[in-house]
């Protein structure tokens, strides 16, 4: 128990506190009413709430996964009449015994017989005692003697204490000059534990001031927060001085709850630069603030997870001290290394690609004349692991996670700050004086801090050169050049070398409709969207990222037991079955985007579709090289066998509904695609003729052609069974199944054009998908229909539309998935491979065509 007097307003330790309560999943905030939320005076009915705390609990309970209660001992009428507080915070009165709509409880017969015998004893007591005020509720009688004299109030307090308060079924609770007799066993813990559990509390902060709030402190436990008001001995673990300092501590709670849900920070997504070093990838802030980083692997946990929980997910900052915005950010020219400029301070950061395998190594070369301010916050497996920070040598070892790191800084002296379970570690580097540079190495799979064998310079130059020469291999257009590299670059920084995986994106969770719960993961290996990917490489006259996915699938085919039909549309970077998707309820999302989710439930889905793009694959690299290789073949086989086997099917379709199987018309168009080009493979290389594909083949183009047409949309639709319209059904004509001058192609893209364009996007689809929320439009489609006009004659369609394309992209020329021409920001996860094979086949179709 302590007897220590209130700490200053909101001290340092409560608000630190404060803070970790805050960003809880599930919050229920529970204070008390008299002494509390309003000031002791002498007439109870007089008794308000301050204006500035019913503000913040009123903007408490209006926030998602934030629930608000208040606990007095008055009866619930009257705390209701004097409270006058909004349905959405829940009122308990009379200690606990009597809750608001959805807690109602029920007095047997005998407790109402008993409360009337006490209620009759009281008031002969209390009669001719003046000052003495009765309070009747409907389980309890409460004897207050604030206004009496204290002779008075001794001589009725010994009266009722040995008197109706010995009658058996009876429960005393005494506080603040008032007594309490109730005819139901209950307490202000009794309530919390009801309300934690009725309302799913992860973590609860209790506020009271009177002896009666004990009861509540002494049930709370693990991560909840309970605050005494005023002095007097508690089994709280912090207080505060007055109401006054209980309304400054609720607007606390809500600016930082606000924050945690809604985004501290949420710089727009295209906004972010990728790092990237063959085998891992980084997001980086225009303000070189390191935002997001997994390790070991892409698809790992995160180390810096802020993108996605703000600070307390983990950041890597560096700017100078006296702040101000950067002058710019770039890549230095054919590599994957960004560098951010503030007048005296410029931030060179990449990902060494020279060390050794399963190393993640970040590179933060500062150089000026400028003081620099750093913050170092490593918060691993996405901010649920404590780590600690000790500086040894030349650097800072992080301590308590299973995976060794450690951040080489040589000449950096670092002031540790324990934030919670976590360390921050804080630095302020003078160039001037350190002779104008600095390096800061985060060694991620080490606990080295030795000097590395070669020079920062050095390796530096390696890494920027290995990127350069692969890209001085390709042919790149006359159109869009630079973009057009930059984003042959990205899918070639989307490709896991160890592999040869590609991944759909390099982030989880980046949302499709800001604030909701389209967000999902994109760290891994779909088979559609990496073949494409790869076939836009080709195109460019890169073929290694072909032959190396290519080898992959052939790894993922051999571990279905000779039944490719039975292939996942994804796996992980390694190849492997992804387990289930699960949420990580300790992050708020990007700009309060929840669930934050790890893993993606479309691995379980049936989507036939992805056959197509590995046989149109396969067909581009052998028409590069000029023979087909007997692994290729294979491949190709497996992938006609498949169709075979299940073309006649429904499915999810691509774009991973989560609703019943349909029969998606692009879906039964992949399915001809893989059969249309197995075929072009044999007959271009000579291999044995195949009348049962020629004939499977036929088969599939009459059933789409029949039953995919929709005479009263005039256009082929998303699926045989709906008048629905689907981007995806461009790929009618697209895939060569229909002629460019073909009527019905000519029709349906007039159709999505009419439907599914907005401005500058496409939409995939208008329909009801079973998701709550709207989304962007899709770069990949908007790259569809491009080709579209230009396949149908529309060329000056075509160029308007990509030039609206390309004014998307974020300042270093990066695109996620999506794009909001409303709000004119970017959605969805960042940088997107289909964003920018779309606009690499968009910019060799603009140039080679006339």
């Amino acid at each position: 128990m302590s007897t220590v007097a209130p700490t200053e307003p909101l001290d340092a330790a409560l608000r630190e506190t404060l803070g970790r309560l805050a960003r809880v999943p599930q919050l229920l905030v529970a204070v008390d009413y008299d002494g509390t939320l309003a000031p002791i005076v002498d007439d109870p009915a007089a008794a308000r709430p301050l204006p500035e705390a019913v503000t913040a609990l009123r903007a408490l309970a209006e926030l998602p996964q934030t629930k608000v209660a208040v606990v007095s001992g008055r009866s619930l009428r009257d705390l209701a009449a004097l409270s006058r507080l909004p349905s959405e915070i829940h009122l308990v009165g009379s200690h606990g015994s009597e809750f608001d709509v959805g807690f109602v409880q029920q007095l047997s017969e005998e407790a109402r017989q008993l409360r009337t015998t006490l209620q009759q004893q009281v008031q002969r007591i209390a009669a001719g005692a003046p000052g003495v005020r009765l309070e009747a509720k409907p389980a309890s009688i409460a004897v207050h003697t604030r206004t009496a004299s204290d002779e008075v109030a001794a001589s009725v307090n010994a009266a009722v204490r040995s008197g109706p308060a010995t009658l058996p079924g009876v429960h005393v609770t005494e506080g603040k000059k008032v007594i309490e007799l109730s005819v139901v066993h209950t307490d202000k813990g009794t309530a919390l534990d009801t309300l934690r559990s009725r309302l799913g509390a992860s973590a609860v902060l209790f506020v009271g001031d009177d002896v009666t709030d004990e009861n509540g402190f002494a049930r709370l436990r693990g991560p909840d927060v309970g605050v005494k008001v005023g002095f007097g001995d508690t089994r709280a673990t912090h207080r505060v001085a007055d109401p006054i300092e209980v309304a400054k501590l609720l607007a606390l709670v809500l600016d930082i709850r606000r924050r945690w849900l809604y985004g501290e920070r949420a710089v727009p997504i295209e906004r972010h630069s990728m790092l990237a070093g063959g085998d891992n990838l980084a997001l980086v802030t225009p303000d070189a603030r390191i935002t997001w980083l997994c390790h070991p692997r892409p698809d790992s946990a995160a180390i810096f997870a802020d993108l996605l929980g703000g600070s307390p997910a983990g950041y890597f900052g560096v700017a100078p001290q006296r702040g101000g915005l950067p002058l710019g950010q770039k890549y230095l020219g054919g590599s994957m290394t960004v560098q951010t400029r503030w007048s005296g301070l410029t931030v060179t950061d990449w990902l060494d690609s020279t060390g050794p395998a399963n190393r993640t190594t970040l590179v933060r070369q500062l150089t000026g004349t400028v003081t620099v301010r750093v913050q170092f916050a490593p918060r691993p497996e996405f901010g649920q692991v404590a780590v600690r920070l000790q500086p040894l040598g030349d650097g800072l070892v992080m301590l308590g996670s299973n995976e060794p790191a450690v951040l080489y800084s040589p000449g950096v002296d670092w002031d540790i700050v324990q934030e919670g379970e976590h360390d921050t570690a804080h630095a302020l580097i003078d160039l001037r004086a350190a002779g104008g540079s600095a390096v800061l190495e985060l060694r991620c799979g080490t606990d080295s801090l030795d000097p590395a064998p070669l020079p920062v310079e050095h390796r530096a130059d390696e890494t920027a050169t290995q990127w350069r020469r692969w890209l001085d291999g390709l042919r790149l257009p006359g159109v869009s050049t630079e973009l057009v590299a930059r984003s042959a670059l990205t899918l070639r920084a989307l490709t896991y070398r160890p592999t040869g995986a590609i991944l759909a994106a390099g982030t989880s969770s980046l949302p499709e409709d800001l604030g909701g719960v389209r967000n999902w993961d994109y760290r891994y290996c779909w088979l559609r969207d990496a073949a494409l990917a790869a076939r836009a490489l080709v195109d460019l006259g890169s073929v290694d990222e072909a032959e190396g996915l290519l080898a992959w699938t052939a790894g993922v085919i051999d571990r279905t037991g000779g039944h490719p039909e039975r292939l996942h549309p994804l796996y992980t970077v390694e190849g492997q079955t992804l387990g289930p998707e699960a949420v990580i309820d300790t992050l708020p999302g990007y700009a309060g985007s929840r669930p934050v989710r790890v893993g993606n439930a479309a691995n379980k889905q049936l989507q036939l579709d992805v056959f197509g793009p590995i046989a149109d694959l396969v067909d581009a690299v052998a028409q590069r090289r000029g023979v087909i290789s007997d692994f290729d073949r294979e491949v190709l086989s497996a992938m006609v066998d498949a169709v075979a086997r299940r073309w006649f099917e429904p499915d999810h379709g691509i774009w991973e509904q989560r609703q019943p199987p349909r029969h998606h018309v692009y879906s039964k168009v992949m399915c001809w695609q893989t059969v249309d080009r197995a075929l072009n493979v044999a007959a271009r290389h000579g291999l044995p003729e195949r009348p049962d594909w020629v004939e499977l083949r036929a088969a599939i183009a009459e059933n789409v052609l029949e039953y995919g047409w929709n005479e009263q949309v005039g256009a082929y639709t998303t699926a045989y069974d709906g008048i629905d319209l689907d981007a995806a059904s461009l790929w009618v004509g697209l895939s060569g199944l229909l002629a460019d001058d073909d009527p019905r192609f000519l029709s349906t893209v007039l159709a999505i054009e009419a439907e599914l364009r907005s401005g500058p996007v496409v939409y995939r689809y208008r329909s009801d998908d079973g998701m709550p929320g709207t989304e962007g439009g899709f770069h990949v489609c908007t790259a569809w229909l491009i080709e579209s006009y230009l396949r149908t004659g529309r060329r000056a369609d075509a160029e308007e539309l990509y030039g609206q394309l390309i004014a998307c992209a974020g300042p270093t020329g990066l695109l996620p998935e999506q794009y909001d021409p409303l709000a004119e920001r970017g959605l969805g996860n960042h940088p997107q491979a289909y964003s920018h094979l779309g606009l690499i086949r968009c910019a060799l179709l603009l140039d080679s065509r006339p």
